[in-house]
């Protein structure tokens, strides 16, 4: 099934696929990757309604000073989620290009 994108949210989450495991970024930090980078709360808006969070890794976006942000399925998630990637970031590698190519065919 294809997802109707704007041309800004496929920016948006093809930046986020460039995060690697257990490893965070701001939403300026995706906004400026986007080449928006006074959008940062665009990109929050993007992140919101990803389609694919088990894939898009949008956990991994966080605010200014390291505040956690929203997530769709609530702060405690999106914390475990970055522990446990962190704890097990030694044993995993971050989706290779190729890999990322093919998920943003979904869209």
């Amino acid at each position: 099934m294809k997802h109707k994108l704007t041309p800004f949210a496929v920016k948006v989450y093809k930046a986020v696929l460039t995060i690697p495991l257990g490893e965070v970024r701001t939403y300026k930090w995706v906004a400026g990757k986007a080449g928006h980078p006074r959008a940062a709360r665009a990109v929050g808006m993007v992140l919101k309604n990803n389609p694919l969070p088990l894939v898009i890794p949008c956990h991994r976006v966080v605010k200014n000073g390291r505040r956690l942000g929203g997530y769709a399925f609530g702060p405690k998630l999106k914390q475990v989620l970055l522990e446990l990637e962190r704890d097990f970031r030694s044993e995993f590698s971050p989706i290779p290009k190729e890999k990322n190519d093919i998920i943003m065919e979904i869209f």
